[in-house]
């Protein structure tokens, strides 16, 4: 009806394909104008079968029913829908081997092969790895292909064994998009693992990560659907569940007894947050000094909270300038947005400290200190905020550093830090286009072995540090910079 090529839907009843829900929703119209006035409550097994109430996704293969309002995993007797499964993939196969051979024919006669790079006068293969865009899935991709290239995190799961959750008749077998089936035999760790170790495997066909999106649907029920999510929301359910799952014994064998053997993660730089440390808080995890003074009475109160990354807003006298070469007005900084997160602040009427000298809510300022700072520094810059009802995006550009961030001036303690510990250099950056968070594109420029690359789902290109430093960067991410050899003696 709209020409649209997102989010395909079959009808199993009449095989006409229409739009998901979450593109104009023609699929759905198609249900509701085949509903059969009924006249009595008894429903015959006719009209049963002229309702169109079951379509099917062409991309996933999974299967959904408008009546019951949720995904099926059941078959008919004869095995129609699994009929249908193979149809589709055939056809997609078959399409796919055509487009194989003009691509190859395309790229024999290019001389730009963007698969291919000239390192010291050699020509070598591009190693990078796309992930397949599942239906407005690229929130997900952006956040795991930046992941991917933070190595010691990466490496920890790439180098967990592997476990078979399933056995018998269902070995071997592929997973569908399914709310029906129980929780018991997904692992969110295990499906996390076989997506890393997928990318940077050198395959010139993308990756589908569909098998890690079923888990994510079955534990995390605010990413069902295909509508587009935010990147930053992902990312904290992602760790947070990572994290909560790495405490339970898995296997036979406890996840925190695998990181206490790893001598790489020392005791001393856990950080713990709901619970046992894990991988995720060890890498992640840093401490905030939270401090309260009364105004009235100048009582202070102070207190510690643990976090996984740092949320900093916009200041608002920089939210006019959209553009890196734009004349009016200062540029906004990072530095900036970490200075309006650490400075100084009187909280607003909404916001009364309840002091426990003066025995009622009163007047006060609030201050943040770093007291610990993370292995890996995930900086979100806020740039959606609600005005009225609308959430709006604040399309400022940001400068920020590509190396040597330097911490050391938000630390609680700054003097009991050494020279170097306090320096971060940057290894990923998500970027979000478009105007607003229900609508839009995620990509991720991430750095691996001194190259910068580009990814944009399937697509993966090289590029160059200039071109990074212009991104309206939404969430980064920084690596703390090792200790020069002998920088401990001194």
């Amino acid at each position: 009806v709209c020409r649209s090529n997102k989010s395909p839907w079959v009808c199993l009843t009449c095989s006409s394909v229409h739009c998901g829900r979450y593109v104009n929703g023609h699929a759905k119209k198609h249900y509701e104008d085949a509903q059969i006035p009924m006249t009595n409550h008894k429903k015959t097994e006719k009209q049963e079968k002229v309702q169109h109430t079951v379509c099917m996704d062409c991309s996933s293969y999974s299967t959904y029913c408008y009546r019951c309002d949720d995904f099926v995993v059941n078959d008919t007797k004869l095995g129609l829908v699994q009929k249908v499964r193979e149809h589709l993939q055939n056809l997609e196969n078959s399409a796919f081997t055509s487009d194989r051979h003009r691509k190859r024919k395309l790229l024999e006669n290019s001389s730009l092969n963007s698969k291919l790079l000239k390192v010291n006068g050699s020509t070598t293969a591009l190693c990078a790895t796309g992930l397949r865009n599942l239906g407005n899935t690229c929130f997900m991709n952006a956040i795991l292909q930046s992941l991917s290239n933070i190595q010691q995190f990466c490496c920890y799961f790439k180098e967990l064994p592997a476990v078979e959750l399933r056995n018998g008749k269902t070995a071997g077998r592929r997973t569908y998009h399914t709310r029906s089936q129980g929780d018991n035999n997904v692992s969110l760790v295990e499906e996390f693992r076989k997506t890393l170790c997928a990318l940077w495997q050198g395959s010139q066909t993308a990756f589908s990560p569909e098998s890690l999106f079923y888990v994510v649907w079955k534990i995390m029920p605010n990413f069902r659907g295909y509508q587009q999510q935010d990147a930053h929301e992902f990312m904290r359910y992602l760790l947070d569940h990572l994290h909560l799952e790495l405490q339970g014994g898995f296997n036979g064998v406890s996840r925190s007894v695998i990181l206490q053997e790893n001598s790489n993660l020392s005791a001393s730089n856990k950080c713990c947050i709901n619970g046992a440390s894990t991988v995720v808080t060890a890498i992640f995890g840093g401490i905030l000094q939270n401090e309260v003074n009364c105004l009235i009475c100048g009582t202070e109160s102070r207190k510690f909270d643990p976090f996984l990354d740092l949320s900093l807003d916009i200041p608002s006298q920089f939210r006019n300038k959209r553009t890196k070469n734009q004349e009016s007005g200062p540029m906004c900084t990072l530095r900036d947005c970490l200075r309006s997160f650490t400075d100084l602040e009187e909280l607003d009427e909404t916001e009364l400290y309840m002091c426990h000298k003066c025995k009622k809510k009163q007047k006060s300022t609030k201050k943040f200190w770093i007291q610990k700072l993370p292995k890996v520094l995930c900086l979100h810059l806020k740039r959606f905020h609600w005005t009225a009802y609308l959430r709006n995006k604040v399309d400022t550009y940001v400068e920020f550093p590509l190396r040597g961030l330097d911490m050391k001036c938000y630390l609680l303690e700054p003097e009991n830090s050494g020279p170097e510990s306090c320096l971060y250099d940057l290894v990923a950056v998500v970027v979000h286009h478009g105007s607003g968070v229900g609508s839009g594109h995620y990509t991720a420029y991430a750095a691996h072995e001194g190259r910068w690359f580009h990814f944009n789902d399937s697509t993966v290109t090289l590029t160059d540090e200039e071109t990074v430093g212009k991104a309206k960067a939404y969430i980064l991410f920084y690596v703390e910079r090792p200790p020069k050899p002998g920088a401990e003696k001194l």
